[in-house]
């Protein structure tokens, strides 16, 4: 029996140490096994390690963010989505909901493509993970984790638990054995990126999209806050998952670099994790590594599906997206937002089989979608740090909160700017026909359309979707 968005079901309780590893169990998926590749195909070791000291420094501070948001800002759930509600109103609110869940969505089919990708490696019918037979497959795959999460959020935590201590096992094994075969003159040769063209600082920008998405999920304990049984333990979560794999992606990159040339390393099919061991150790690494990441990814595409969901049915209780959004079983799971999730997955894994590279394409989009939720979080911080509201918990003089959101809203500008205008513009092609269910609402409230401000807001998106639109008619921009 399913509940409408009046009723309260009942919210499954998770404690600091689940909290923490739905955190790290959405971080750690597909991104991390591809890391060695698309670091070596943009720079050497020294970008690569300019590129996680901006990119660590960065995520670490939107990290506090929302952790100092948890605390100052307990009345607020769902996290990104409520920030920019609460900051920037109820137009970009919607449009942040919007944006976090297409970014799950979307990153959802990356691990569908990088699992058939890393079998293809023995079924040459899967191809890259862009085949029509890996298309079926990855869809079976969706559907029966949409089957899985409808028995119950409490049940698909306790195994996202689970699988996220199993997963980050063999990246720590790769960590350790790729230390024990390391050639120090392979990692002089690939320290200056000498064989890239552009400056080091166009070598580090071309880094940024890959660690936005593997740092995807930081906000994760702050997404499912509504469900933690302390308040605090949702920043503590934040912070302890951050940590933890700060230090497993920049060392997988790092240490890949004394293994073989970056040129080499370039060139690997993904999961090029799978590839770097391989020359490390022989055929049994490349097993070994391809078992840890469909293990891995299967858990991370849990995590995501469960928090994207969330967004939507929150979105729709606050009354900003359509009701029928807002309801849920008597077991806590919110069926038609978890339906929604599952389709527009669906719908963009069709769409990869069109795409010159569908793993990249669609890691690439994933990141530039989460980009704008992000900026309007990190901008919310700083409108409070500066001026606090009355609901504001602890007032003013937190001149820590000041500086943190400062330089959390500097770096995520800078990641819209790294982006480029090509991933900018398709993503406005998913924005703005997401107004529908905007105007739905509204409709269903009985209330204007929009304001002023808010028409204003919706004709920069409709022509950013026109000219992205035109962009790929006409050749300018290309999946």
């Amino acid at each position: 029996m399913e509940q409408s968005a009046q009723t309260t079901p009942r919210a499954a309780k998770l404690t600091l140490f689940t909290l923490t590893t739905m955190v790290v169990g959405s971080m750690v998926g597909a991104g991390v096994f591809s890391l060695p590749r698309r670091f070596a195909a943009e720079t050497g070791v020294a970008g690569a390690l300019i590129a996680w000291v901006v990119a660590g420094a960065g995520m670490l501070m939107l990290a506090f963010v929302f952790q100092r948001l948890a605390l100052r800002r307990p009345d607020l759930d769902a996290g990104v989505y409520a920030y920019a509600k609460a900051g920037f109103g109820e137009y970009l609110g919607f449009f942040s909901a919007f944006g976090y869940w297409a970014s799950a969505c979307v990153g959802n089919v990356t691990y569908w493509v990088l699992i058939m990708s890393t079998v293809g490696a023995i079924a040459p019918a899967l191809g890259d993970g862009d085949t029509f037979l890996a298309i079926v497959l990855s869809s079976a795959g969706l559907w029966a984790f949409f089957l899985l999460i409808r028995r119950g959020v409490k049940e698909a935590a306790t195994i996202n638990r689970i699988v996220t201590v199993a997963k980050v096992v063999p990246i720590v094994v790769f960590v350790i054995l790729a230390l024990f075969f390391f050639k120090p003159h392979v990692f002089a040769e690939n320290w200056g990126g000498a064989d890239y063209a552009g400056s080091l600082f166009d070598q580090v920008r071309g880094t940024m999209l890959a660690t936005v998405f593997v740092f995807l999920g930081v906000e994760g304990a702050s997404v499912y806050s509504r469900h933690a049984k302390r308040r605090e333990d949702v920043g503590r979560a934040t912070i302890l998952g951050f940590l933890s794999v700060f230090a497993i992606f920049a060392s997988v990159t790092i240490v890949s670099y004394g293994i073989m040339p970056m040129s080499e390393i370039a060139e690997l099919r993904q999961p090029s994790m799978a590839g770097v061991l391989e020359e490390a150790v022989g055929t049994w690494g490349q097993v070994f590594v391809s078992v840890g990441l469909i293990v891995s990814v299967l858990g991370a595409y849990l995590a995501w599906t469960l928090m994207a969901a969330e967004v939507l049915f929150v979105a729709a209780k606050d009354e900003d997206m359509p009701r029928f959004l807002g309801r849920a079983t008597s077991e806590d799971v919110p069926v038609p937002a978890l339906l929604m999730t599952t389709a527009l997955s669906q719908i963009v894994l069709v769409i990869t089989m069109f795409s010159d590279d569908a793993f990249n394409f669609a890691l690439d989009l994933t990141s530039s979608l989460t980009l704008i939720p992000f900026l309007l979080a990190a901008g919310f911080a700083l409108k409070i740090a500066v001026r606090p509201d009355a609901r504001t918990v602890g007032g003013t003089g937190f001149s820590g909160d000041l500086v943190v959101a400062a330089l959390a809203t500097v770096y995520t500008a800078f990641l819209l700017y790294a982006a480029g205008l090509k991933f900018v513009l398709v993503s406005f092609i998913f924005y703005a026909p997401a107004t529908i269910l905007f105007v739905m609402a509204r409709r269903e409230q009985g209330r204007r359309l929009f304001s002023p401000r808010e028409l204003i807001i919706l004709a920069v998106s409709v022509i950013g979707a026109v000219l992205g639109v035109v962009a790929l008619a006409v050749g300018w921009i290309s999946l």
